[in-house]
């Protein structure tokens, strides 16, 4: 974002959380809207750490949304479940890179 002295400065730049925080801080009744939202979507993200299947539910809302059949969504979310499932199994077993593959081979 460009100062209005024309220049770019280091401070000029936030990450998303710094500007979650920076709104939550602002007491302008016009900021009240993005509060509430701030507290909805944390409130929603809470709930899917204590029922995952939420987050599913979520993911399935985004997909139709955006306009994607029912016949893309359910495989797409059944890969990602495998994929998380594989790599699950792969932390138990402490496979974290391809060269430990190698090793167990030799």
């Amino acid at each position: 974002m460009q100062s209005s002295d024309g220049k770019y400065y280091k401070t000029d730049v936030a990450d998303t959380e710094q500007l979650f925080r920076l709104i939550q801080s602002i007491p302008s009744p016009k900021a009240e809207p993005f509060k509430l939202w701030l507290a909805q979507v944390a409130n929603e993200r809470l709930d899917e750490m204590q029922d995952p299947e939420l987050s599913i539910d979520r993911a399935l809302e985004q997909y139709l949304k955006l306009g994607y059949s029912e016949s893309w969504i359910n495989p797409r979310l059944k890969s990602i479940e495998i994929r998380k499932e594989l790599t699950d199994e792969w932390k138990n077993h402490e496979l974290k890179r391809v060269s430990n593959l190698r090793r167990l081979r030799t």
